[in-house]
């Protein structure tokens, strides 16, 4: 009996050293170290106009009202088609009933379809509005910055974050005396990347609409960031 106390006790004792130890391993791994943060930007220009169409009717026959619809939305296709560089994206096509007064009997049919155009080419892409503006009514006109600038803007940026966590990290060491740094952990975000920019698109439409030369388009830039947010752990002397 007492032979089984003594082993309880000795498992005991060996539970609580082993605890210990890791709880000394646990205040090791966070002595001396450092949290640190560096921010990088730069301006990157939108360089990639959206340009939203659409064309709207309504018919007491709802049969008619869609083979209308789609004939004018084919035909502005076939003429974006022609246009290269642009890219085309067919939006939403909606169709719903129109009531009487006292919204108990239908009396006919409204459909709406929406044609999306895309194009790095301001020019090229103004024109063909200006001319799909015949058939068309214009939603809006946006500007974002185009898949393959951001992410060389990105790549950019990474280098950029990381010279600046690792000079960050070099005066920080050197303040504290150390004889050099190791990074614990490192986390690279990206902020300022934009969402299409609206444009108000009644102005547009009256300068686009008229037979006159093609207006020029500023779509300006946005301000982009990375920043380098990490720990590190200062080696002493």
């Amino acid at each position: 009996m007492s032979r089984f106390i003594r082993s309880a006790a000795i498992v005991t004792l060996s539970v609580g050293s082993l605890a210990s130890l890791q709880a000394m391993a646990a205040d090791e791994l966070h002595y001396n170290q450092i949290a640190l943060r560096a921010e990088v930007s730069q301006e990157v220009a939108r360089d990639k106009m959206i340009v939203t169409l659409y064309t709207e009717s309504q018919n007491s026959d709802p049969a008619k009202l869609a083979a209308e619809i789609t004939t004018t939305l084919n035909k502005a296709l076939d003429q974006a088609r022609e246009v290269k560089g642009v890219t085309l994206r067919q939006g939403s096509r909606n169709s719903y009933p129109i009531y009487d007064n006292k919204n108990q009997k239908i009396t006919g049919w409204r459909e709406r379809a929406a044609l999306r155009l895309e194009s790095a080419d301001f020019p090229a892409l103004s024109k063909l509005t200006g001319e799909l503006l015949n058939t068309l009514k214009m939603e809006n006109m946006d500007f974002t910055i185009a898949d393959a600038t951001r992410k060389s803007s990105e790549d950019a940026l990474l280098k950029e974050a990381v010279t600046a966590f690792k000079a960050r990290a070099q005066l920080a060491t050197d303040a504290l005396g150390g004889k050099g740094y190791k990074i614990v952990n490192l986390n690279l975000n990206t902020n300022g990347y934009p969402m299409p920019y609206a444009r108000a698109g009644m102005m547009m439409k009256g300068a686009l609409a008229d037979s006159a030369p093609t207006p020029e388009v500023e779509a300006g830039t946005s301000q982009v960031s990375m920043t380098a947010d990490g720990v590190i752990e200062v080696l002493q002397q």
